[in-house]
Formats: structure tokens, sequence, C-alpha cells
């Protein structure tokens, strides 16, 4: 594991991280893991106004990830990659 911080600047960067950190927790929630407060499921469906099950949430988060998607860029840094 890599001890190298990773900044990212910009509102619009901010959110898509933001997306994207929500997208991988549904992920882990999807096959199971909990947590303690809000799950990412809640935050999502209150956010977005989706509904359905966490799978189907997790389709439409995707979705509108896909829907606002612009030119990606691959940050690297030590053993990780991130496309933002």
């Amino acid at each position: 594991m890599s001890d190298e911080a990773i900044t990212i600047s910009g509102e619009e960067n901010i959110d898509r991280a933001r997306l994207i950190i929500l997208k991988g927790a549904l992920k882990l929630e999807v096959v199971g893991m909990k947590n303690r407060g809000m799950s990412a499921y809640q935050i999502i469906k209150k956010e977005f106004g989706f509904k359905g099950s966490k799978q189907s949430v997790l389709e439409q988060l995707t979705n509108y990830i896909d829907s606002i998607e612009r030119p990606r860029k691959t940050i690297k840094s030590g053993h990780f990659s991130w496309t933002i």
C-alpha cells in the first residue's frame, strides 16, 4: 500500500469523485457489507430520488454517471489508479 496522498481539486472533480465513492460503497452493500450510520443506498436514494432495490439503485446511479460523463483522465499513484 502506498503512503502517497491524493488531492482532488475543483468542484466538478470533487463531485465526480464523490459519485464514484458512493457507487463503490453501494457495490459493497449489494454483496452484503454493512456499516454504521446512513448507508450509501440511503444517501443515493435521498439525493437522487432513485427507487427500488440496492441492485436497481446501483444500475440507476451507473446510468446517471454515464450520462454526465466527460472525457476522462487517469491518475496513477503507486499501486493505485483513479479515472476521473
